[in-house]
């Protein structure tokens, strides 16, 4: 129950005073686009945030920690997925779990801007992104260091768990925002088929009708398998921390792996936390995991 409270405190109760951001819309190589979210300050180091699924850059998880870099005098940049920016997008695809060229997108143009230093830091869907870009690319020597918050590391089995009768209220949630989504891009895109909408029932079966084929996997359990960052965390060569819940609602036992073998990766499971909540203070004001971040991100940018 602590799990649930912990996981949705913060989402209804929660709010962060940000200024306002500066947005950008850059162009992907399909001709799509993607909106940034920028808080400027003229510093030489930059950190990236990745948001959860159907999330975008005013949820507070993400206003938080960019709050909270900011205060460091980091510069911030808050990317909204395709879809994700109350505009949609302009191709038949979406975003989803493994959409790492994507994310390379948006390194790549930070890193066109002169940055020293880049850190990414992902939450949720954002950290299963952040961990497989991380394991499958050739990272530029400028992004130092990542942190992943609530990451279902391995994708089918959360999909179960989610999927439990105990998460209803969120699968149901999910499944209302991801239906809108489809049923506005099928009447612009003739193509993409609304049809049997109403009668999905958990987001494997989305994954399976709409998330697997329209990115190219055959079905869900294709996606999964191909697509979870646990498959990548072998392959990581910079400073990484991965946070995860005991009490998690949304993670399964898969997501705590009892063995890690890569010196660069670090795996934390603090007891409590629920999903990308973690709504403990700390003495500086900010929520536990804002400070953690800070604190692994800053041994890195100070030796």
């Amino acid at each position: 129950m602590y799990g649930h409270l912990q996981t949705i405190y913060p989402t209804l109760f929660r709010s962060v005073h940000l200024k306002d951001y500066q947005r950008e819309r850059i162009a992907t190589p399909d001709n799509d686009f993607l909106d940034l979210d920028w808080l400027k300050q003229s510093s030489k180091n930059l950190i990236i945030l990745s948001h959860g699924l159907e999330g975008n850059t005013h949820r507070a998880y993400i206003k938080g920690m960019a709050k909270s870099f900011y205060e460091k005098e980091f510069d911030v940049l808050a990317w909204n997925y395709r879809g994700c920016s109350e505009e949609m997008n302009k191709t038949l695809r979406f975003y989803h779990s493994g959409a790492t060229d994507d994310l390379a997108t948006v390194v790549d143009h930070a890193i066109s801007l002169s940055y020293e230093d880049i850190f990414l830091v992902g939450f949720s869907l954002g950290g299963n992104l952040t961990l497989k870009y991380l394991g499958e690319r050739q990272i530029s020597p400028k992004v130092k260091a990542a942190v992943a918050f609530s990451v279902p590391l391995d994708l089918y089995t959360s999909s179960l768990q989610i999927a439990k009768p105990s998460n209803w209220i969120y699968s149901r949630r999910f499944l209302k925002s991801l239906r809108l989504k489809i049923n506005n891009k099928a009447l612009k895109m003739p193509e993409l088929s609304a049809e049997g909408l109403e009668s999905i029932r958990t987001v494997m079966e989305f994954d399976d009708r709409y998330t697997a084929p329209l990115h190219g996997y055959k079905n869900a359990i294709e996606y999964y398998r191909k697509c979870s960052a646990i498959s990548f965390l072998e392959k990581i060569r910079i400073p990484t921390l991965i946070v995860n819940a005991k009490n998690d609602p949304f993670l399964s036992k898969e997501c705590f792996p009892d063995k890690n073998d890569n010196t660069f990766v670090k795996l934390e499971f603090p007891l409590t936390g629920g999903h990308v909540g973690f709504a403990r203070f700390t003495k500086n004001g900010v929520y536990w995991s804002e400070q953690r971040a800070l604190d692994f991100i800053e041994t890195i940018t100070h030796g």
